[in-house]
């Protein structure tokens, strides 16, 4: 059975998956041209299967993008929101800072390991002065920790160690207690 939050949406085949992906690395192309001294945040999720953006999805998103701009507030970090996407491949953001780029990828690196979110969220960090999204490993940050057997990421994805089904159910599971915790807080 689908899980609820894979329920519905558009079907993405890796064709458009992969437009998009140009499509992105071409904008955050021109926002570092544009914006050289400037970093450049790109943030999306981490959606396996299909069904890559619905509502609830996009409530995710737009709940997870609202908390990490918080926590870098109150880090007195700003940022300025210059887009937003919400494509049937997934809904994205990009945003801009004059912080540095090592200091923003220690930022995202918390709230991608610590929020309740985060570990559905990749967010990119990307300076005109480095080849690249800046990568965890050449900043000494931990790995990724895969979803459901807390093994680094990569090594779970490259041995497909889980099923598509699975990792849906654990994310609904996490968005299920995320949203019904926010709602009892009310």
């Amino acid at each position: 059975m689908t899980p609820t939050t894979f329920a519905t949406g558009d079907p993405q085949d890796i064709a458009a998956v992969l437009a998009n992906k140009d499509h992105r690395a071409a904008y955050q192309r021109q926002l570092m041209t544009a914006h050289p001294d400037q970093t450049v945040l790109a943030l999306k999720l981490n959606t396996p299967g299909p069904i890559k953006n619905n509502a609830r999805i996009t409530a995710a998103f737009d709940a997870g993008l609202a908390a990490f701009t918080h926590d870098l507030t109150r880090q007195q970090v700003t940022t300025t929101l210059v887009d937003r996407w919400d494509n049937p491949t997934g809904p994205e953001a990009f945003l801009l800072s004059a912080t540095d780029a090592t200091t923003m990828k220690q930022l995202a690196v918390a709230f991608e390991d610590q929020h309740p979110l985060g570990r559905l969220f990749d967010i990119d960090v990307l300076t005109s002065h480095h080849e690249g999204p800046l990568s965890r490993q050449d900043n000494n940050l931990p790995q990724r920790r895969c979803f459901i057997c807390n093994r680094p990421a990569k090594v779970c994805a490259r041995s497909r160690a889980h099923s598509v089904l699975e990792l849906q159910t654990a994310i609904d599971q996490t968005l299920t207690t995320y949203f019904t915790e926010q709602e009892s807080k009310q």
